[in-house]
């Protein structure tokens, strides 16, 4: 009878986390911006951005790392965009672009 509780506690225990890991990924919230500027050598981009809820930061002017070139390619000077950024590293880093 403990084993069957044990195994249903772990099964339980795994879906919920499975759920969580999967609501995360689909949780990114995206924030409008424009693009300022383009630093592909230093892999920086600087974005005049809407708040920035999931960071708790008020719209501003600032400089982003990003650490895929596949973003850096999507981007361009004065181009309206959509992006998440999260802290890599202790970095603010743009994660996601469209």
């Amino acid at each position: 009878m403990k084993t069957l509780i044990k195994l249903t506690l772990a099964s339980t225990l795994a879906s919920a986390l499975a759920l969580g890991t999967a609501y995360g990924a689909l949780a990114a919230e995206f924030t409008k911006a424009t693009v300022k500027k383009i630093d592909a050598k230093a892999k920086k981009v600087t974005l005049i951005h809407e708040e920035l809820k999931s960071l708790d930061m008020p719209a501003m002017t600032m400089v982003f790392r990003v650490q895929d070139d596949a973003i850096l390619e999507k981007l361009k000077e004065g181009a309206n965009v959509e992006f998440v950024a999260e802290r890599v590293n202790g970095k603010l880093t743009v994660t996601q672009v469209k």
